[in-house]
């Protein structure tokens, strides 16, 4: 196998770690100022604690703010800890509205204050706009840099004013947007349409109605589903009257997609997606002991049922070599149909209009694929224990697991949204446990009935 490039992420931070160690801090310093904010993000993210921080005192003061942005919300929340009054203060200068608003978040009080004191009129009301929304709404996501022209002006009016703008245009700025007198949003005027139009042409002319607005309460789930949809660069967030308040950009977005799907990922595990790797012991025990106590709770329940069959399993052996082969055939059967329904769920694509739909299909495929692997393992079990009824039985208990493996992975995450609970979670827990006591009940009530 190749060696990894010079530039690759492993290879820059085995060569800091080695740096840190032989105590060159101006060689250090040097590589940190050669990279971008977001490599210096993914290193930090990557260093034990106590090498965090002397990395991030060797951090250019002026790109502390970008790089706050970009590391987990965890590890941002460590390194502001670590920052005085006035590096938080400098932190936020220069930034855009709707990151200032991420980070003022998690700034103490106080510094939040001095924040907000330090920015003109202008730009303060517009911080505050972005904060009475949620973060994860389209509100919270807009930033209120905005171009805004009528649509009575010529576009040579419009082409003159952007020239006298010039740099104070907002960057990632493909569209203008067109509003009324009272700040009602009509409708946008492409960048392209400007530039190719008749100069003498009004606004009105050139603009397009075909952009739909985004209203500020929309999830941020939602926001990122419209823009892969229409495949859009930016796009125009309004109040509930119409009027408009800022934009959202493909940038925000992407940020948004990536955020949901290390949130599937690490859920799947009981993990919060924002978990910094190199977290605290005890913060990390705490977190953790919860799902393991839960699962613990689950798995009892399981060998309560087992112990329901105890004399069953004392007189017929077989019963306990074959048992562990139908909980886990279950398991992964469930295990595939929760993710497919989380997955529906995380792209708005499943619903209570739709469950059944879902429920039908996956119960076919699961008795499809329990009749299939119930003849193959009824066929080496009956080999095995030269016994037809021990074949017989476990091919029925497992089409039984399979068949409710598809129901609870089906329904459970539909169930768990709408009790508040996140499927991602808890989906995971539960589905093992179904799987596992229908399973044993289903194995071992047969072999009681019909062996004993």
């Amino acid at each position: 196998m190749s060696a990894p490039p010079e530039h690759s992420d492993d290879t820059r931070l085995q060569r800091l770690q080695e740096i840190l160690a032989s105590g060159a801090v101006r060689e250090a310093s040097r590589l940190l100022r050669s990279l971008a904010p977001a490599e210096i993000a993914h290193l930090l993210e990557s260093l034990p604690a106590a090498q965090r921080e002397i990395v991030w005192n060797l951090v250019d003061e002026e790109r502390d703010g970008q790089i706050l942005l970009l590391v987990t919300d965890e590890v941002r929340a460590q390194l502001i800890r670590h920052m005085d009054p006035q590096e938080l203060l400098a932190a936020t200068e220069n930034l855009d509205l709707d990151d200032l608003a991420d980070l003022v978040q998690q700034m103490p009080t106080a510094i939040t204050a001095e924040v907000m004191d330090a920015l003109d009129d202008q730009r303060r009301k517009r911080l505050e706009a972005v904060l009475t929304y949620p973060e994860d709404t389209a509100g919270g996501l807009m930033n209120t840099d905005t171009v805004t022209v009528r649509p009575e002006v010529t576009l040579d009016v419009v082409l003159r004013y952007l020239r006298r703008l010039g740099e104070a245009v907002p960057s990632s700025t493909d569209k203008l947007f067109v509003v009324n007198r009272d700040d009602g949003y009509l409708g946008v005027l492409r960048l392209s349409a400007l530039v190719t139009r008749d100069p003498d042409d009004t606004v009105a002319e050139a603009m397009s109605l075909d952009m739909q607005p985004i209203h500020a309460d929309l999830s941020e789930s939602e926001v990122a589903r419209r823009f892969e949809a229409h495949d859009m660069l930016s796009a125009p967030v309004v109040d509930a009257d119409g009027q408009l308040l800022g934009r959202i950009t493909v940038d925000d977005v992407v940020d948004v997609i990536r955020e949901e799907g290390e949130h599937q990922f690490m859920g799947s595990a009981g993990l919060s997606e924002e978990e910094d790797m190199f977290a605290p012991v005890l913060t990390s025990t705490r977190r953790r002991a919860l799902w393991l106590g839960i699962n613990l709770a689950t798995a009892f329940l399981a060998s309560w049922v087992i112990g329901q069959f105890e004399d069953t399993l004392s007189q017929v052996v077989a019963l306990a070599v074959l048992m562990p082969i139908v909980a886990s055939m279950g398991g992964i059967a469930g295990s595939q149909t929760l993710t497919l329904a989380i997955r529906g769920i995380a792209l708005g694509q499943l619903g209570p209009g739709n469950a059944r739909a879902l429920l039908l299909k996956e119960l076919a495929v699961g008795t499809l694929n329990s009749l299939i692997w119930a003849a193959v393992v009824a066929v080496i079990a009956g080999i095995w224990f030269s016994s037809a009824e021990i074949a017989i039985l476990i091919a029925v208990a497992i089409t039984i697991n399979l068949v409710f493996a598809a129901i609870a992975g089906s329904l459970l995450p539909l169930l768990l949204e709408r009790l508040g609970i996140d499927p991602a979670l808890a989906g995971s827990v539960l589905l093992t446990t179904v799987t596992d006591v229908v399973g044993f009940l289903a194995f071992l009530g047969l072999a009681t009935l019909f062996l004993v």
